[in-house]
């Protein structure tokens, strides 16, 4: 039976991917050495760094006043990273889940943190609109995409300050212009490669600015001068990135891939506000996710939400379940989730239908 992976993180990733990754560790560019076991500072390595770094600045059309970096410790560390190089006196958070609750935390052990808005209120359903931006902040924070509850900013903010975005589970996903941002980060274990790596795209002049001493290894400085390179960076996860990215280019780039995202999320939305067994967590629909939809069982139907997981998992939908703070469903449907895979979630949507509908 096919397996269709819905898991938000580490999720799917494309089959080249995987299938060119599993040929290196076996062989790394003809060295008879697996990528898990050579030098990052061999020449091999050092080509895969570089065309990595290129197809980057490719595919996000990233100026050359902005450096890229890949770091260990996932988008978490850049938590602290961000306010460490970053904050002054103060700098503006909107708080729309989880993870930006998670940032908020470690800003303020830098400074004053302005929560310019919150969506906590009604679990973060819905992304806060109307709010203001303090323009003496030293920069304002979000997180593009919540994967627990299923919210989307699809937009690029026009400020006068630095715009720091935590993208770690949208980017490539859609277009965005790199250069209305100061920092933009994530983790690559949703729509780039496993688990184990961070990307950092930084504009070079907004660094160098805090008065307090940066403890190296957590100065952005020390790794756009090394390269990545200061210390060994997650060799395996940048290959596997490598060739997520020439899949992506091959799949016709980041416009290509925003469009067929639409349309992969239409589908399933159209069958969730259809069916009279489910109902979306996300009303307005301007905030909907394209990666994770999320739903429940609709009114009269709540007591079914154990059946469904089980047929659905018998059926082959593996890591529909929702997040554990929120329930229900989720079904994450990053850049390598197939339009088959998405089709099968619905036809086995419509079959429980058939047979549960009062």
């Amino acid at each position: 039976m096919k397996k269709h992976n819905f898991s938000a993180g580490p999720s799917i990733l494309p089959q080249f991917t995987i299938e060119k990754t599993a040929e290196a560790i076996k062989d790394f560019a003809g060295t008879g050495l697996s990528v898990m076991e050579v030098s990052h500072r061999g020449k091999e390595f050092v080509a895969v760094m570089e065309e990595t770094q290129a197809l980057f600045r490719e595919l996000l059309n990233i100026p050359d006043n902005y450096s890229v970096l890949f770091l260990g410790g996932g988008a978490s560390l850049q938590f602290c990273m961000v306010p460490y190089n970053l904050m002054k006196t103060k700098a503006a958070y909107l708080n729309t889940g989880s993870w930006s609750s998670k940032a908020i935390k470690e800003g303020k052990f830098f400074g004053e943190v302005v929560e310019v808005a919150s969506s906590k209120d009604t679990v973060y359903n819905y992304i806060p609109k109307g709010y203001e931006i303090p323009a003496d902040a030293d920069y304002f924070h979000y997180t593009s995409n919540n994967t627990i509850y299923g919210t989307q900013i699809r937009k690029d903010f026009d400020l006068d300050i630095p715009v720091v975005c935590d993208m770690s589970s949208d980017i490539f996903s859609r277009q965005i212009d790199v250069s209305k941002y100061g920092i933009i980060y994530g983790g690559a274990q949703k729509n780039l490669a496993p688990a184990g790596l961070a990307f950092v795209i930084v504009r070079n002049d907004i660094l160098g600015k805090v008065d307090r001493p940066i403890p190296t290894m957590l100065n952005y400085q020390t790794h756009i001068d090394g390269g990545s390179m200061f210390n060994t960076p997650p060799v395996t996860p940048i290959y596997a990135a490598l060739q997520t990215l020439k899949w992506l280019k091959e799949k016709g780039g980041v416009a290509a891939m925003e469009k067929i995202n639409e349309e992969k999320a239409a589908l399933l939305y159209d069958e969730i506000d259809r069916n009279p067994v489910f109902k979306g967590t996300v009303l307005n629909k301007e905030d909907r996710s394209l990666m994770n939809v999320c739903f429940i069982m609709n009114d009269g139907y709540q007591e079914l939400e154990k059946d469904f997981l089980e047929f659905a998992t018998a059926k082959g939908m593996s890591a529909i379940k929702g997040h554990r703070s929120v329930g229900g469903f989720r079904a994450s449907i990053y850049n390598a989730m197939p339009k088959e895979s998405i089709q099968a979630l619905i036809d086995c949507m419509q079959e429980f239908e058939k047979t549960h509908v009062k």
